[in-house]
């Protein structure tokens, strides 16, 4: 079940990028109350669902954002990331460590978790604003 904070937290986006361990396809038609969902595999999702590729590149107002879980580069950071990947823009998971930072002049983010409660982190969700080529994300926390 997606909590009712995130449905406040995300109202108005155009897409919701999810950087997997989902939680099973409910959690997907959901957020498509919301908004169209993109979503990759997590290392906790379900091995079997086609669904869930296990990265996505979208391009976006001329910024191109890769979103993974992470856990293909083995203890994910923002640098690990940005050597790995391209884009000017790289969302992950795997941590469920909130984190928004650059690398040179990429954006790295994490938006956290938004599910239950875990590894004592408070629940969040990152918006991220793309405008005139030029990409800020901002962390907002969950009830």
């Amino acid at each position: 079940m997606v909590r009712a904070s995130v449905h406040n937290a995300l109202e108005g986006v155009h897409l919701i990028l999810h950087a997997g361990d989902v939680g099973g396809p409910d959690i997907l038609q959901e957020l498509r109350l919301i908004a169209p969902v993109q979503a990759v595999h997590g290392n906790t999702d379900a091995s079997d669902d086609p669904g869930l590729p296990p990265t996505i590149v979208v391009s976006h107002g001329g910024v191109n954002i890769r979103v993974t879980h992470g856990h293909e580069v083995g203890g994910p950071t923002p640098a690990k990331l940005a050597a790995a990947y391209s884009e000017q823009v790289i969302v992950y998971g795997h941590t469920h460590r909130q984190l928004i930072t650059r690398v040179g002049r990429r954006l790295v983010i994490n938006p956290g978790a938004a599910g239950a409660r875990r590894f004592n982190l408070q629940p969040s969700v990152a918006r991220l604003t793309v405008q005139d080529g030029e990409a800020e994300a901002e962390l907002v926390r969950l009830d």
